[in-house]
């Protein structure tokens, strides 16, 4: 067991509370905001390095507060097995490497709006995995709500081709559920030290990937990439990330992910009134086809749960 007690913040295992709304609106709000971050701060810069900036600073922010709130100085720090450092391995390339990287790149190829929809589809596709790896069995109109929000997602995405970008912004959804899983496998483990070593480890394969495809990183980037990339990494990345995992730690999988359908409506927002897009007939349809099948997750009654203890290698 590693982490000292941190209030429900850093303490280890899942709990029987509900899900937090003020802490979710707070993610929503935050992650609708990465994509037109990404658009602006991405002008003329290597999108690679980019987001390993992000994923750096995101993670030495953790690593301060960290420091900072609950770490005794000179205290020894626990060890962790090697099966426990595995798994933040396997998490941090999925939730960072994989997803910050897919994010980033389909941020190019189409518009931020229907990028944060399907980027941010992880309720549809979590209930199933959820349902077979901690018993979270969904209910009939939660399946019904999968199907209808696939349908959402095709909608988007055939009538424009599909696409590159399409494809990029649904692997980055598969990232963060992959990750919304193995937060909860590692539910014994310091929130923070959890926080701060995905993101770190993960940044530095992001660091590698850039090196080979972009080469040495860009050090003329302007103001404003500047301003973006630390409102991204802080506001956008280390806190509500944070807020996450917490929230990952209190109920049910589907509970929590059901919350980011305010994401893509926060999203789709902010391409409109910020970035001034306009969305074609089909896209329209879709994205209200996803947002309703998210509302239906949402509101369709809580699951049923066997709460579990995993006692994590912390």
């Amino acid at each position: 067991m590693e982490g000292e007690p941190v209030s429900d913040v850093g303490r280890g295992g899942v709990s029987k509370g509900g899900v937090r709304p003020w802490r979710m609106v707070v993610i929503a709000i935050a992650w609708g905001s990465c994509f037109p971050l990404l658009d602006w701060g991405l002008d003329g810069v290597s999108t690679l390095w980019f987001v390993t900036w992000r994923a750096i600073v995101a993670g030495l922010v953790l690593w301060a507060l960290g420091a900072a709130v609950n770490w005794t100085p000179g205290a020894p720090s626990p060890q962790m097995r090697l099966g426990t450092w595995a798994l933040i391995g396997v998490l941090a390339l999925m939730n960072v490497t994989v997803s910050f990287a897919a994010m980033a790149a389909s941020s190019t190829g189409i518009a931020t709006g229907m990028a944060t929809v399907l980027a941010n589809s992880q309720a549809l596709l979590v209930v199933l995995p959820a349902w077979a790896l901690f018993g979270e069995r969904p209910r009939t109109a939660e399946i019904a709500a999968v199907v209808f929000g696939v349908g959402g997602l095709l909608l988007i995405a055939v009538p424009s081709g599909g696409g590159r970008g399409y494809g990029l912004a649904l692997l980055a959804a598969v990232g963060v559920t992959a990750g919304a899983l193995l937060a909860r496998r590692l539910a014994d483990v310091d929130v923070l030290k959890l926080g701060y070593r995905q993101f770190l480890v993960g940044g530095a394969a992001l660091a590698v990937l850039a090196a080979v495809i972009d080469g040495p990183p860009t050090v003329g980037m302007s103001a404003h990439s500047w301003v973006a990339l630390f409102v991204l990494a802080v506001g956008g990345t280390a806190l509500p990330y944070l807020l996450w995992f917490v929230e990952l730690r209190r109920a049910s999988i589907t509970a929590v992910t059901s919350w980011t359908l305010l994401v893509p409506v926060v999203g789709l927002a902010l391409g409109v009134v910020v970035v001034g897009e306009r969305l074609a007939l089909a896209e329209l349809l879709g994205a209200a086809t996803v947002v309703t099948a998210l509302a239906i997750v949402a509101v369709a009654g809580r699951i049923t749960t066997r709460p579990q203890h995993i006692r994590g290698d912390g």
